[in-house]
Parts: structure tokens; C-alpha cells; sequence
């Protein structure tokens, strides 16, 4: 089952398309993050998917085909926003009170109990808590309702470390105990790393590549050999090319069977290496590979994961 799914999705402002051609399939049962620039379309993205937005063009479901926004896909989804908004005035207590009555499942003792482990006062008015509090506050509010799907908007973006790390502890907890598949969009990309394991790089509205974490890295490495021979380098498709005066690392689509050029050392590649290749290079999973050199390289196949 894909707990979201889109094809063709589009959504325009006025004359500018905010996200475009967006294609895509996130499994059930991942921690899903969503990376990209400012701009990318990431929160236009997860707006459509949990129904605060129309689409202009294309279709997005959810949760194994319930149309995003109707009633079968809003009793399955929780969704923290950006700046994880509260009513500031209401206590914490009022805030329980309110989502229980406005929701058709909420478990009060969870969230009760949660609140007592994390030492959050009921009787506090949410803008007297720290962000830290308010986050999690933001966070026991959505798991109460017993989602199938977690949808975060930059969640820990205003977070210090300790406070990211905690939440970021919840979530995880979440998804491996409860079976709540995530889906997050963040520019954390090394909170993204510890957590993640399926990921989704948006660029220019469009999505660059897509996948489980352990095959997109598993098809992807890095090169590093003479900057002089970079251009020369035709075995396997070049996401990007990291030149400097002697030595280019040149990040390749490739496994760790592909032989390696003579003068050539190959690296594995991290998660945020490869996202932020992707990012700097927002063509790169668009463009056809280049011709095969059989002197370089042997076999076919282009990685699981990339989205074309």
C-alpha cells in the first residue's frame, strides 16, 4: 500500500506552478523525508496530500487510494504544520479537550500520560511553553488520534538540538512500535540521516529522485580521480562533478560491482551527500544517462529508486 501517492500533481499560484509533473509513490511502512530548498514545493507538497490544498492539475491519494481531503483519508492522517501552530491562550488541558471532541478517535490517556513523561503542565497556557514543549505538545496531539500517517511540516526547524533530538526520538518511536508511517519534510538533513529511511528530493517544483534509502545509496557512488579526465568519464550517468585543481569527486549512479576507471578510487555515498547533489543539480535526474563506454563499464540497469 502507498500512503501517498501522485500522478501529474500539479498546484499553480496565479502564473507560477509552486510544484509540477510531480510523480510519486511512498510506500507504507517508511519514515519518508522530504528534502528540498525554499521554494521547492515541499509544504504545497504535503498541503495537496492531507487536503488544505486543491491540486490544478493531476491527482494525489492517500492511504491506498482514499482522495486526498475525504472523510476516509482525514480519520487515517495526523499533521503537524510548520511552527507546530497552537492556540496559544488554551492550557494543554484545553487543547486535549478540544481535539478529543473535534476528532472521531483520540486516545485521552495517552496523550495524559505523555505529557505527564514529558513534565508538560495541563494547566499551562501553550504560549507559556518553550518550543521544545510546544513541539511536543504539537506532536502528542497528532499520535493521540492514532494515525496511520504522520505528516510533519519542518518540524524541528526552530528546535535546539536537544529539544530536535528528543522529538525526532518520538517520531522514530512511532513509526517502529505503533506501525505509523512518516512522511517529513526538513532541512536537517543529518537528523534526516538517523531516521530516515525512505527519501524524496524536490527541486523547481519537481521531484529529482525517490526511493528507499539503502537503494538509493547502494546505487550511487562517489568518484575521485584526475579533474583533467572528469569530462572524459562516460561508464555511468553523473549526477555531479566537484572539480578542484588536481582532483574532481564526480557523484555517479553505480553500484559497487560497476568497475572503476584506472586512476580512479570509489567511495560509498552518505544521505546527505546524495540529497544535496541532487539539489545541486536539478536536472540531473531528468536528463537520459550518456552512452556506455564498454571499456569502462560493463552491464545495464539504471538504480531502483530514480525518478525519470
Amino acid at each position: 500500500m502507498n500512503v501517498i501517492e501522485t500522478s501529474g500533481l500539479g498546484k499553480r499560484y496565479g502564473s507560477t506552478w509552486a510544484l509540477r509533473e510531480c510523480s510519486l509513490a511512498i510506500p507504507a511502512g517508511h519514515v519518508a523525508a522530504l528534502v528540498g530548498p525554499n521554494g521547492a514545493g515541499k509544504t504545497t507538497l504535503l498541503n495537496l496530500a492531507v487536503g488544505l490544498a486543491a491540486p490544478s492539475a493531476g491527482r494525489v491519494t492517500v492511504l491506498g487510494g482514499w482522495p486526498a481531503g475525504s472523510a476516509g483519508a482525514l480519520d487515517g492522517i495526523a499533521f503537524v504544520a510548520q511552527d507546530t501552530p497552537l492556540y496559544k491562550n488554551l492550557s494543554a488541558a484545553d487543547l486535549l479537550h478540544l481535539t478529543r471532541n473535534l476528532c472521531r478517535r483520540f486516545d485521552q490517556d495517552y496523550a495524559k500520560a505523555r505529557l505527564g513523561e514529558l513534565g508538560i503542565p495541563l494547566k499551562r497556557k501553550a504560549g507559556r511553553l518553550s518550543g521544545g514543549q510546544q513541539a511536543q505538545l504539537a506532536l502528542t496531539l497528532a499520535l493521540a488520534r492514532r494515525p496511520r500517517l504522520l505528516v510533519l511540516d519542518e518540524p524541528v526547524a526552530m528546535l535546539d538540538p536537544i529539544a530536535r533530538h528528543d522529538f525526532m526520538a518520538v517520531v522514530l518511536t512511532a513509526a517502529v512500535d505503533d506501525g505509523v508511517s512518516v512522511v517529513l519534510s526538513s532541512h536537517v538533513l543529518a537528523e534526516l540521516e538517523r531516521v530516515a529511511d525512505y527519501l524524496v528530493v524536490l527541486s523547481r517544483g519537481r521531484v529529482q529522485v525517490s526511493g528507499e534509502v539503502d537503494d538509493l545509496l547502494a546505487s550511487h557512488r562517489v568518484l575521485t580521480g584526475p579533474a583533467a579526465e572528469a569530462d572524459r568519464y562516460t561508464a555511468r550517468p553523473v549526477v555531479h562533478v566537484r572539480r578542484g585543481a588536481a582532483q574532481a569527486h564526480m557523484l555517479v549512479r553505480a553500484t559497487a560491482d560497476d568497475p572503476v576507471p584506472p586512476g580512479w578510487e570509489a567511495h560509498p555515498v552518505g544521505l546527505e551527500e546524495l540529497a544535496l547533489a541532487y539539489l545541486r543539480e536539478p536536472g540531473a535526474a531528468a536528463l537520459p544517462g550518456p552512452a556506455r563506454d564498454p571499456a569502462l563499464s560493463s552491464g545495464t540497469g539504471e538504480p531502483s529508486g530514480v525518478t525519470r
